[in-house]
């Protein structure tokens, strides 16, 4: 038996009953936080509770070495990821390759960003077109997908939700501002004028705290404001309907001006 068991957006409060149960009756529990993780939350006080302990895997124990895989041949594992355990293409590939095996699966679905941040923001989910992920920039690696995918939505009148790079293992989490940096400067090398300083941009912090930041502005504005903790995103507005105009000013302080455009 394998289960996939999401842990929701910021602590260990947020794993549903389901989910509980799966670990308390699981034989062994795996975690992993390269994808993405809980910073509002420890682990530990989620195996006191459930009297179990959490193994946290790497990468390559997931992809290349498939223990949760291997393990759930003859055993009951529980497989932990935050956000929902099938957002990432890697669990995907956990769950379809569990089946091929023969291996019973229970999906626990629970809280992610895809759903939160539209929500939180004040637009509507289903005006939103293809999520896009801006990666850390390094020598000769500087893609200008991310860009791209906001353009074919705009085209669209759709809203792009931009998720930002995390390389757990380097401790390094991308901030709004290292995001927004990079579209302008993917901009500056391709003069389409999609972006600009006057761009309306949307800032998500900490979804699913007690306490998450929601800020709407041009994207000169945004830049060189401070965000607080990790995990951001970014939002690209596509049309606004008026409400979701006004839900932008409301709950993320957005210039009035953009209630007249």
């Amino acid at each position: 038996m394998l289960y996939l068991v999401g842990l929701g957006l910021y602590d260990e409060k947020d794993i549903s009953i389901n989910g509980f149960d799966a670990i308390k009756s699981a034989d062994v529990v795996y975690a992993e936080f390269y994808t993405a993780r809980l910073f509002g939350g420890n682990l530990k006080s989620l195996e006191r509770l459930a009297g179990v302990q959490i193994n946290i895997l790497t990468r390559e124990e997931v992809e290349e070495e498939n223990l949760p895989i291997k393990h759930a041949e003859d055993k009951d594992v529980a497989f932990l990821t935050a956000g929902d355990p099938l957002m990432a293409t890697t669990h995907s590939d956990i769950l379809m390759e569990a089946r091929k095996k023969g291996i019973k699966t229970v999906i626990i679905h629970a809280s992610s960003i895809l759903s939160a941040a539209p929500g939180i923001s004040g637009l509507q989910a289903y005006k939103f077109g293809k999520v896009t992920t801006i990666p850390r920039p390094e020598d000769n690696y500087f893609p200008h997908s991310p860009y791209q995918v906001i353009d074919d939505n705009q085209k669209m009148g759709l809203h792009t939700l931009v998720l930002l790079d995390i390389q757990a293992h380097r401790n390094y989490y991308m901030t709004a501002n290292e995001g927004l940096q990079y579209l302008l400067r993917v901009e500056a090398e391709r003069e389409e004028g999609l972006l600009s300083g006057d761009t309306l941009a949307v800032v998500v912090a900490r979804a699913g705290s007690k306490e998450p930041l929601v800020r709407a502005d041009r994207m000169g504005r945004l830049l060189n404001e401070d965000f607080g903790g990790p995990l951001h995103c970014i939002i690209i507005p596509g049309n606004l309907h008026f409400l979701e105009a006004e839900g932008l000013v409301i709950l993320g302080g957005a210039p009035e001006t953009i209630l007249e455009e």
